[in-house]
């Protein structure tokens, strides 16, 4: 792209918090959820990286990104978290794809696929605790579960697991995290009694792996902490975890203009003295949230500047002051913070919104390099010196694990 704007990913820094991740659960396997192009970060190097840091499961929404996985030759489990009717089960299941159900309806689709298949799915029963989202209700549970059953006898499916979702385990006790904690148990313990035997009960997404060691179960799906994000209150995480992208770009053209200059759109900024104003080709299109006009900071040049006026479609604009920029100086929206650049966390405070949301708005609309290195068993995708990268992304060889660690530069 025009302008050199990319997401640089840290190979080293996902396998590292995976790493870090495991150590912290203890007995309890990790399911890196790497959903949504990964968060953002690409979803099969993410991926490669999370097994490399020992993760033993994988966790997406849509069957085509498992097998995906699997065609990139992934062979953990893998389980497609969203349920729903009329998705290519058939198509999961010869892919060896675990698929999710929380309605009776959709074991019955689940199961006749796996007999056009010739084998059986593996199926994770779903439980409403009080998300309010997919899964059974208190109501609704002994009906999914003596489908699951009947379908299991049929040899149409495997009842592997039970789960849930937390609907506030990022506000550190609050009372529907205890409550569901008691649903989800005794949701198991009805399970259990009718004879299903689950492979694995899972209940715990980041902030639950990080606070409640009540949730572990026997496995743990944390998504944005694989990639050093968090939504617990003020993005707290503990120090081994360590954001993993960084968006850059350079200036691609810099004037002086005199005091009282309106800027960008609408003229929402005017210059209070003359300056010297910075153009980024970055904007909406790319990701930027027109909301982070006059609000959000980028990094030039060793400090801090508030993007100036109104963010357009493919730029936005940067009063520098007296500051002698020029083009092709790089220009850092948001990175793990090593050099005082903001987090994704600072933007995502200073807009009001998720840290998530705001590496996700980057998925797919920017190119990627890789730095590090991670051992996967597919050439195409290792991201290894000589090795070619994925569709549309650099591979860069390096260390990415600890802070400070170097970052590729930019192309000139």
């Amino acid at each position: 792209m025009d302008g050199h704007p990319e997401a640089l990913i840290e190979l080293g820094a996902i396998k590292d918090n995976v790493s870090a991740l495991a150590r912290h659960v203890g007995g309890a396997q990790v399911m890196a959820v790497v959903k949504s192009d990964g968060y953002g970060h690409g979803m099969i190097p993410a991926a490669t990286a999370a097994v490399d840091g020992g993760a033993s499961w994988l966790g997406v929404v849509h069957v085509a990104d498992a097998v995906a996985l699997r065609q990139a030759g992934l062979t953990v489990p893998v389980l497609c978290l969203l349920a729903a009717p009329g998705a290519p089960h058939e198509d999961a299941v010869r892919h060896d794809v675990d698929l999710s159900a929380g309605s009776v309806d959709l074991v019955t689709q689940i199961a006749a696929a796996a007999s056009r298949a010739g084998k059986p799915a593996r199926l994770h029963l779903k439980a409403d605790t009080g998300m309010s989202r997919g899964g059974a209700t208190a109501a609704d549970w002994p009906g999914l579960v003596a489908a699951g059953l009947a379908a299991e006898a049929a040899g149409d499916v495997r009842i592997v697991g039970i789960w849930s979702h937390f609907a506030c385990a990022d506000m550190p006790g609050h009372p529907s995290i205890a409550a569901q904690l008691e649903v989800f148990r005794d949701a198991v313990s009805a399970a259990e009694r009718a004879g299903v035997r689950p492979e694995v009960r899972h209940l715990a997404n980041t902030p639950a792996t990080l606070t409640l060691p009540e949730a572990r179960f026997d496995l743990v799906r944390p998504g944005g902490g694989v990639f050093g994000l968090s939504t617990l209150p003020g993005g707290w995480l503990p120090p081994w975890l360590r954001p993993a992208m960084t968006v850059r770009a350079r200036l691609v053209q810099t004037k002086r203009v005199p005091a009282g200059t309106g800027v960008s759109y609408g003229h929402r900024y005017v210059t209070s003295r003359d300056a010297t104003l910075g153009l980024v080709p970055l904007g909406y299109a790319e990701g930027v949230p027109r909301a982070a006009t006059n609000t959000a900071q980028v990094h030039v040049r060793g400090r801090r500047w508030t993007i100036s006026g109104t963010v357009c479609m493919n730029q936005f604009v940067v009063d520098f002051g007296d500051e002698a920029v020029a083009a092709g100086d790089e220009v850092v929206l948001f990175g793990p913070g090593d050099s005082g650049e903001p987090t994704a966390q600072e933007w995502a405070d200073a807009l009001g919104t998720l840290s998530y949301e705001i590496a996700v708005r980057f998925a797919g609309r920017l190119p990627k390099s890789y730095l590090g290195v991670t051992q996967s068993t597919d050439p195409a995708q290792a991201l290894v010196p000589g090795a070619p990268p994925a569709p549309g992304a650099a591979a860069v060889a390096g260390s990415a694990g600890a802070p400070g660690a170097p970052r590729a530069p930019l192309e000139n």
